[in-house]
């Protein structure tokens, strides 16, 4: 039996944890705020509750193997399943046009975007069949395997040929679309974590077609519900947690991690999953001096009453500054909760910038909470969009799952195989794997 301190209560840090503590090691878990679950915890105010980061999910088997392989299956613990959504988003554009984009169907979303324009389906469905064969070789070597860029020869020839590809997403989506709209559309998820598609890699754009072949997914009563079942899950596998406990370092020595190093002292351990961004620790700062962290949005989380409009679960307002609202929150009975994001050049409130969109709830709100890019980042001690793409180099800049310390691994979105609740989920998964049972 190992000791193991993960460091991070956030996704990657649960599941890791939630893993290794099933695998039979002594687990230690820190935390540097009050309560777990990182952008997975909620905000509350006034009797209303907002998603605090995302409020769905790709790859519900991503959810469904954690829960599955560290204790009770997740269905059985929410008492229902993940539900599928319809409608993945609504994008509107400054031609006053809009698509409802379907998730999960190569036929519907053919036929969305045929709405919007003759012969704009095939183009679409084009576009996203290229990357049928990326998704096989990420899958295969890079999500659900461990990858050593450290290593010679230890990356397989079929991921490191992906990896090394030029061309830019910004490029890619520029080739394939002569009309603007479906452009915007396949780049929103980059865009939306923060990117500048001129240096994300043209294969990044897998996601569209995860969007396409399984669809979107939802926790009912808000992804909050994963972090509670996850620190539960905590206490069931015997977890030792800590909260409000401020890592300083790692302990080294002789090229191996020995301890983690915390204000109120030493904790020893036989490895370390870190699951927060590695700049913060100074044993691990020199291996990503070359990352930044992806900056996250302006947030403005609303409360209303009275008559608002009906929006689909995500509303993508392809303007500047690009509007972002996600309606799903839970507010008192009467009430609405919404959470609206901006990026780009912000130089007015998001509910002005909102109004001038035909959208304007300015005299429903009740209460409100906003909070800027750095509230975020210091909240969360990283960002959960984790690393900045700043060309096609930043992958093998990325740590994780190994470290080049022996006995450090890395989990979360600062981690391979990246950000996102699949992918972080991931993380765990292949931290896991590394280390082994007992």
């Amino acid at each position: 039996m190992a000791r193991i301190v993960v460091v991070g209560g956030g996704l990657g840090g649960l599941a890791s944890a939630a893993r290794l503590a099933k695998l039979g090691h002594e687990v230690a878990l820190l935390e540097a705020s009050g309560r777990l679950g990182g952008a997975l915890a909620p905000v509350e105010r006034d009797g209303h509750v907002w998603d605090a980061g995302p409020t769905s999910t790709l790859l519900p088997a991503a959810l469904r193997d954690l829960f599955r392989k560290s204790g009770r299956p997740l269905e059985k613990e929410l008492g229902t399943d993940l539900e599928p959504m319809p409608v993945l988003r609504e994008h509107r554009f400054a031609d006053r046009t809009s698509v409802l984009l379907p998730g999960g169907s190569r036929a519907g979303q053919h036929a969305a975007f045929d709405e919007l324009g003759a012969g704009l389906g095939d183009k679409w469905v084009e576009h996203v069949d290229i990357y049928a064969e990326v998704w096989e070789r990420l899958r295969l070597h890079y999500v659900e395997a461990p990858w050593d860029p450290y290593a010679k020869g230890a990356v397989p020839k079929e991921l490191d040929s992906l990896f090394s590809i030029r061309e830019t997403l910004y490029k890619r989506l520029r080739h394939d679309f002569r009309d603007e709209r479906l452009a915007l559309v396949a780049g929103y998820p980059a865009v939306a974590q923060g990117h500048d598609l001129r240096n994300v890699p043209s294969w990044v754009g897998v996601q569209s077609y995860l969007e396409q072949i399984f669809g979107g997914w939802r926790v009912p009563g808000g992804m909050g519900r994963i972090a509670d079942l996850l620190t539960a899950r905590m206490a069931t596998r015997g977890v030792t947690v800590r909260t409000g406990v401020e890592v300083e370092d790692l302990v080294v020595r002789d090229g191996r991690v020995v301890a983690v190093r915390t204000a109120e002292g030493d904790a020893d351990a036989d490895a370390v999953v870190v699951a927060i961004d590695p700049r913060r620790l100074p044993a691990l700062a020199p291996y990503v001096e070359r990352t930044m962290p992806a900056i996250p949005p302006v947030v403005a989380h609303i409360g209303m009453t009275g008559e608002v409009p009906e929006l689909h679960h995500e509303l993508v307002i392809h303007e500047e500054p690009m509007l972002v609202v996600r309606p799903g929150g839970i507010a008192p009975d009467g009430g609405t909760a919404w959470t609206v994001h901006g990026r780009g050049k912000i130089a007015e409130d998001l509910l002005d910038a909102l109004a001038r969109h035909k959208i304007d709830v300015r005299e429903n709100v009740v209460t409100r909470v906003d909070l800027s890019p750095r509230d975020l980042v210091e909240q969360w001690r990283g960002s959960p969009m984790g690393v900045l793409w700043q060309g096609r180099g930043t992958v093998r800049h990325r740590l994780g799952p190994r470290t080049p310390i022996a006995g450090v691994y890395a989990a979360g979105a600062h981690a391979a195989p990246g950000a996102g609740v699949p992918l972080v989920t991931q993380s765990g998964a292949l931290v896991a794997q590394l280390i082994g049972p007992a």
